[in-house]
């Protein structure tokens, strides 16, 4: 049984980018719930359409993206939030990552990427543009990690492996190939490392896989598209 199409709020200061990205996704099965030229209306438009992915522009009027996206997680922690901006600074990134945004996105991505991406963050996985993927390892590379490191202990060795493997940017299919394991199992141990280390998705298993030393730019790091 297929999916039903996401809803989806476009937050951006642009009449033109906002008409464009409409476009682009209802051409492609996914609904256009209602549309916010700035991050106040975007938080009021998500209190009254709750729709399950938002769209965020980064720099906005009145309230920017990145506080807009912080009320809304708080308000409404089941929408999930996709970042798209022009500018590719590793500041935005690891501060919306760390807000709860399941994506980031650059907006010359190509229309078919565009709608993949938010059928993806909808379904509670995570995905990072890959020049944004590598700012963000090299922002660790040079000194990025937070003084304190989380508390993994809580965790069994194979989920620590499995966080690891997340944190190189591994889907659950290539996760399933690398530890011999059922796609399903895959996802039981996913689904333990997020509720014991109260994460929302993958984005944020990148951020804390540097964060706590698992992975370092020189280990391997993520692939093209973390959650692809």
């Amino acid at each position: 049984m297929t999916a039903p199409a996401p809803r989806v709020l476009i937050a951006d200061d642009q009449n033109l980018i906002r008409t464009g990205f409409r476009l682009i996704l209802t051409t492609r099965g996914i609904e256009v719930a209602g549309e916010a030229a700035d991050g106040a209306q975007a938080v009021a438009a998500v209190r009254e359409l709750r729709p399950d992915v938002v769209l965020m522009d980064i720099r906005m009027p009145v309230m920017d993206g990145l506080e807009a996206t912080r009320r809304i997680l708080d308000e409404a922690p089941g929408t999930r939030v996709l970042m798209l901006t022009t500018f590719d600074l590793d500041r935005y990134v690891y501060e919306a990552l760390s807000l709860g945004a399941s994506g980031f996105l650059l907006k010359d991505v190509t229309p078919e990427h565009l709608a993949a991406a938010v059928r993806l963050v909808d379904t509670g996985d995570a995905l990072l543009a890959p020049s944004i993927t590598r700012r963000l390892v090299e922002r660790f590379a040079h000194g990025g990690q937070p003084s304190v490191p989380p508390d993994l202990a809580g965790l069994t060795p194979r989920e620590l492996e499995v966080l690891t493997h997340m944190g190189r940017g591994l889907s659950n299919a290539e996760l399933a190939e690398r530890l011999t394991l059922s796609e399903a199992t895959v996802k039981s141990h996913v689904a333990r490392v997020f509720a014991k280390l109260g994460l929302r998705d993958r984005a944020q298993a990148v951020v804390l896989a540097y964060e706590s030393g698992l992975v370092t730019a020189g280990s391997g790091g993520p692939g093209p598209a973390a959650g692809s």
